[in-house]
């Protein structure tokens, strides 16, 4: 699925994020599982990662990211159209984790709903948010890019416990004078969904004592299959979207990838022929948040001075499914009026 954006300009104009307080660094992953920090930075380039606290769910971690974002928008919650939250660790299997946070927000009118795209989720949900405001159907869509990982990793698993952190990120979408989204391309393979996926808590294996037994409701990953997948799609899907506008990696001011693992962000910039002064990396301090990962990398680069009004951003998500997504966007500040 690949497209031009077309029509009157669409674009971010809020931005906000939440991280937990907890630090978990790989020297305290050390006392708990057989690994050390110098076997994680050299095969992830993790130093450490944020991990929610008990009373946290995913919906406690989107209010704050989500406030964040309509404050910097300067725009209302009862002004917002549809909520999305792009999640695999809902708060719970329904009511969804968007309705709760609409309630929370006092958005009272809006349309809710979750996305289920693993760390992709974040760039399919631009994708449905830009495609309501460009249909008419919504003049503000909050999207909200959020996991708290922790609670589905087996912590005994020094494969997968490693890699994941908690966060959320959050944007507010609107129409602009200039600038905005460009074009989209997203994509599936569902054959290889088995390659990452938590076994139990669905219809076809619902919770039991044998499931609980058998530790399948804790993430499960084929490391080497997954590896071997983003290091495909990350290049091939910035290369479809670039192609579409007509446009080169050459004229991207700022390329930000899924913060999967930074082995996989160096391949594919590499392959990209992008030069790391235009790749924004800050895997090492938060770790795989999956949808957070995306809102959580812009939130950073805004604060360093790497994202400001005009510059021309590429986005790549990968994830399970397995799904990815790409977007190429001209940062606005404000609605450019």
């Amino acid at each position: 699925m690949i497209g031009v954006c077309s029509g009157r300009p669409v674009s971010i104009t809020g931005l906000g994020c939440y991280a937990p307080e907890r630090v978990l660094t790989n020297d305290e992953l050390a006392k708990m599982v057989e690994t050390s920090d110098e076997w994680i930075q050299a095969r992830t380039g993790i130093r450490e990662r944020r991990i929610a606290a008990a009373h946290e769910a995913t919906s406690d971690l989107c209010l704050p990211a989500a406030e964040a974002a309509l404050a910097d928008a300067g725009v209302k919650s009862s002004e917002i159209d549809l909520i999305i939250v792009a999640t695999i660790t809902a708060d719970m299997l329904f009511p969804s984790t968007a309705a709760i946070l609409a309630s929370r927000l006092g958005a009272g009118s809006a349309a809710a709903y979750d996305l289920s795209a693993g760390c992709t989720g974040f760039v399919y949900a631009l994708t449905q948010g830009f495609g309501a405001i460009a249909a008419g159907l919504a003049r503000r869509v909050l999207v909200v890019g959020a996991d708290t990982l922790s609670r589905v990793v087996d912590w005994d698993d020094r494969a997968t416990c490693v890699l994941f952190g908690d966060g959320a990120g959050a944007v507010v979408l609107e129409e602009v004078a200039r600038g905005g989204f460009h074009a989209f391309e997203l994509g599936a393979d569902g054959a290889g969904g088995m390659e990452l996926f938590m076994p139990a808590g669905g219809s076809r294996r619902p919770a039991s004592a044998e499931t609980i037994a058998e530790r399948e409701h804790y993430v499960k990953m084929n490391g080497r299959e997954v590896y071997k997948f983003a290091t495909r799609v990350l290049p091939s899907s910035a290369h479809a979207v670039l192609e579409v506008l007509g446009r080169s990696i050459a004229d991207i001011d700022l390329y930000v990838p899924h913060q999967a693992n930074l082995r996989i962000i160096e391949h594919a910039a590499k392959k990209l022929g992008v030069e790391k002064e235009r790749v924004f990396v800050n895997v090492d301090r938060y770790g795989n948040t999956s949808s957070a990962s995306i809102p959580l990398a812009l939130c950073e680069a805004r604060e360093e001075g790497r994202l400001a009004d005009g510059t021309l951003v590429l986005m790549t998500g990968m994830g399970a499914g397995l799904t990815w997504g790409s977007s190429v966007i001209t940062w606005t500040e404000g609605r450019n009026k």
